[in-house]
């Protein structure tokens, strides 16, 4: 009768770690992918914009290698929102639109900051 217990323990257990295990995947993805903008930033600040949209390409092919795992384990609306965001940057710095080219980025940033952040444990996210 004791060990009919252990089978709903394991069972829980596993989803636990499954969670920590995501939770720091996504936290270590979205640092990068945010690095990454960074780095894009700069170059623009900077004025170069041919290395900025490299830059800008180089994070939103990174982003797109990982569009099934995140579809997987985070909501679609919040990914597709980002991706949204990915082309806009895309766009506007092709066209060397400085301040419009930062607003944008900044709020890919915080968008990426947010996926990050629903995937984290914590007891808001578990209520």
């Amino acid at each position: 009768m004791k060990y009919r217990i252990f089978l709903p323990l394991g069972v829980l257990a596993a989803i636990l770690a499954f969670c920590l295990w995501n939770a720091g995947t996504m936290e270590a993805h979205s640092l990068r992918w945010q690095a990454q903008l960074e780095n894009a930033e700069a170059l623009a600040r900077a004025g170069n914009w041919p290395a900025a949209l490299d830059a800008l390409a180089e994070s939103r092919q990174d982003w797109t290698r990982r569009q099934t795992y995140l579809h997987i384990v985070t909501g679609h609306g919040t990914v597709d929102d980002a991706e949204s965001l990915y082309r806009r940057c895309l766009v506007i710095a092709a066209a060397r639109e400085d301040i419009e080219f930062f607003t944008e980025l900044s709020s890919l940033r915080e968008q990426l900051r947010l996926l990050a952040e629903m995937e984290r444990l914590s007891l808001r996210n578990i209520l």
